[in-house]
C-alpha cells in the first residue's frame, strides 16, 4: 500500500481494525520540518486489504497525522494525534472529517508521539505525549481541553522548561494505574496515573538508550517485562530492575526505529531498521543474532504493526510504503515454550537483582570512608621537577639492573 500523493510521506504509525483483519489505518506525516512542502498532503487512510489499490476512507485531519489509533472497544472511533500538538477524533460511520479536535492554544506545543484509548466506561477516554514535555488526559465527548495534565520533569519540580520530551506511550490494560512513556533523552519514565502530586506519579525511570527512544511495548505474556528500541539496540526490561536491562540485542551498524512483541510467541520480538530490514528475534532460542533478517525495501522502515494472535505485520516506510509480511513460521508456540520464556525472565531479573545488591553496597562502603584530606596544592614549576626527578630515578634504576643482568 502507498502513499498515493506526489509527494511522499512517511508511514509514521500503523493501527489494525480491533474487530476485522483486513482494515488498516495508517497515518503519514512529513517528521522533518525544513523538508515539509506547501503542497503536501495531510490526509491520512483506511486501507481495506480487500480491496486493493484504493483507501476505503480518507480521514482529512487538521494537520498531519503522526499518530492513529483505533479504539479497542468502538471500532468506529480512531484518535488522532497530530504535527502541529492537537488532538482529533473521527467516527468512521460520519465520514473522513473530524468529529471533533482540540483548539490550538489547550493543546500540545509539539508533535504527538503517543496516543492510546483509555479503559473506562464510556470507552471515551484517552491520553497522549508529546516532545513538549507533556502528558494530557482527554475525553473525546469533549476534546476542546484537556482534563488533566502531566510534566515530565524527572527532577518532580514540575518545571516545563526541565521536561523530557516523549517520542512513545505505553498502557497495559490490566494494570490500568500505571503507564511508561519513552523520551527523546532514552530514558523511560514509569508513572501512576492516580497519584495525586507529581512526585508520586513520576515512580522511576530507566536509563539504556543513548538517543530516543522510538518503541515502548510490554510483553502480551508477561506485562511486568516490556521492551524498548531506540539507537541501535533493543533492551528487554522488567519492572523490578530499575538499574537496567535484563536482556538486549547487538549494537547494530544502523539505527532502529521500531520493534513490537510477536502476541503468539512470548519471547519473539520484531525490530524495524533505517537500511531497510525488518528482524525477527526469538530469545529463547539465540539471543546473539536475529532468527530470521528479511530486506523490506531500500528506504528506512520506521514503524511495525501485529494483528492480534495472528503472523500479518504491517511494516511502514519513511516513504509511506505499507508492506504486509505473513510471519507463518513465528506464528506457532511450542510445548512449555511460555514457560520457558518465563524462566528466561526471572532468572535474568535474578542475576540483575544480585548486581544491584552488589552495587548498592559497594556504594555503602565508599560513603562510609573518610573523606581523604585536601592536598596542599603545589606550585607548577615544584610539580615538574618532583616529576622530572621521579623520572630519572626510574631510568638510572633500570640501567642499573641491565648492567647487573650483563655482568652476571
Amino acid at each position: 500500500k502507498r502513499d498515493p500523493n506526489l509527494t511522499k510521506r512517511t508511514a509514521t504509525c500503523l493501527s489494525w481494525h480491533p474487530n476485522t483483519n483486513q482494515k488498516l489505518a495508517v497515518a503519514y506525516s512529513s517528521l522533518e520540518f525544513q523538508q515539509q512542502v506547501k503542497d503536501m498532503s495531510f490526509d491520512s487512510y483506511i486501507w481495506n486489504l480487500e480491496k486493493p489499490g484504493k483507501q476505503e476512507l480518507v480521514l482529512k485531519p487538521p494537520s498531519p497525522l503522526v499518530t492513529l489509533k483505533y479504539n479497542p472497544k468502538d471500532p468506529h472511533l480512531l484518535l488522532g494525534g497530530c504535527y502541529n500538538g492537537q488532538m482529533a477524533y473521527w467516527d468512521t460511520r460520519k465520514g473522513g472529517l473530524p468529529v471533533e479536535i482540540s483548539s490550538v492554544e489547550l493543546s500540545h506545543r509539539e508533535p504527538v508521539y503517543g496516543a492510546v484509548w483509555l479503559q473506562s466506561k464510556t470507552g471515551t477516554e484517552c491520553f497522549s505525549a508529546s516532545t513538549d514535555g507533556q502528558v494530557l488526559w482527554w475525553d473525546v465527548r469533549k476534546l476542546t481541553e484537556a482534563t488533566e495534565r502531566m510534566c515530565l520533569d524527572i527532577t518532580r519540580q514540575g518545571l516545563l522548561e526541565k521536561a523530557l520530551g516523549a517520542v512513545s506511550l505505553e498502557f497495559e490494560p490490566t494494570m490500568p494505574n500505571e503507564f511508561l512513556v519513552g523520551t527523546e533523552q532514552g530514558i523511560v519514565i514509569s508513572c501512576k496515573r492516580k497519584a495525586k502530586t507529581l512526585p508520586e506519579k513520576i515512580s522511576s525511570t530507566y536509563s539504556g538508550h543513548h538517543g530516543p527512544v522510538y518503541a515502548l511495548t510490554r510483553n502480551p505474556f508477561y506485562p511486568r517485562i516490556f521492551l524498548t528500541v531506540g539507537d541501535r539496540t533493543a533492551r528487554i526490561w522488567s519492572d523490578e530492575v530499575k538499574e537496567s536491562s535484563i536482556l538486549s540485542t547487538k549494537y547494530h551498524c544502523t539505527y532502529l526505529m521500531d520493534g513490537c512483541w510477536s502476541t503468539l510467541k512470548p519471547a519473539v520480538f520484531f525490530t524495524a531498521r533505517w537500511d531497510g530490514v525488518l528482524d525477527i528475534w526469538d530469545f529463547l532460542y539465540n539471543q546473539k543474532e536475529p532468527s530470521l533478517s528479511m530486506k523490506v525495501c531500500n528506504e528506512p522502515l520506521f514503524s511495525l504493526s501485529l494483528q492480534d494472535n495472528s503472523c500479518i505485520l504491517g511494516c511502514g516506510s519513511k516513504l509511506g510504503t505499507v508492506t504486509l509480511l505473513e510471519i507463518s513460521g513465528f506464528c506457532t508456540s511450542h510445548k512449555n515454550e511460555k514457560a520457558l520464556a518465563g524462566s528466561m525472565f526471572e532468572r535474568e531479573v535474578r542475576r540483575e537483582k544480585v548486581v544491584e545488591s552488589r552495587l548498592r553496597e559497594m556504594r555503602l562502603k565508599e560513603r562510609a570512608k573518610p573523606e581523604l584530606q585536601e592536598k596542599v596544592e603545589e606550585n607548577p614549576q615544584e610539580v615538574f621537577e618532583r616529576v622530572r626527578r621521579e623520572f630519572f630515578t626510574i631510568i638510572e634504576a633500570e640501567q642499573q639492573r641491565r648492567v647487573l643482568e650483563e655482568t652476571q
